[in-house]
């Protein structure tokens, strides 16, 4: 599906999302009019859906990020679809997962401190409709979090 040239582009711009066309010419070694056709391809084969802004929570005075492993009751016809509609609706919320198994759904949640993550867990997180269980692990080191593909 993607060739070397491809792979190029790609590679210049995960390194360099705010490249504009004649920087990722210049860096792949291709013509600015191929390296247009080729992320038009690209994007209209669903290979490069965006380019997006990465800030840094922490920056914005963001401190604390707690993993909270959610299983949910089942019982309920509607269980997974009321939780996630509710669960996207809390600000606090920057990532939610679904899976397989005893543990249904992880919310990545963020607060500016633990009073304030208190705070957001008793009147949101504990809000959330269909809740059997709850598993709280907060994050002491982000190892590695690394957006880019080994192309």
């Amino acid at each position: 599906m993607l060739d070397d040239d491809d792979r190029r582009i790609l590679r210049r711009l995960q390194a360099d999302p705010g490249a504009g066309v004649p920087e990722l010419a210049d860096a792949t070694g291709l013509t600015a009019a191929r390296v247009t056709r080729r992320l038009d391809k690209l994007r209209e084969t669903g290979v490069v859906q965006g380019v997006a802004a990465v800030i840094d929570w922490r920056a914005l005075g963001y401190a604390v990020e707690v993993s909270l492993r959610i299983t949910l009751d089942k019982t309920q016809a509607r269980a997974f679809d009321d939780f996630l509609a509710a669960a996207r609706a809390v600000p606090e919320v920057v990532e939610i997962q679904t899976f397989l198994g005893r543990v249904d759904v992880r919310l990545s949640v963020i607060a500016k401190d633990l009073p304030d993550y208190q705070r957001m867990y008793r009147s949101h997180i504990l809000t959330l409709p269909h809740i059997a269980d709850i598993e709280a692990l907060m994050t002491v080191a982000q190892v590695k979090n690394d957006t880019g593909l080994p192309i």
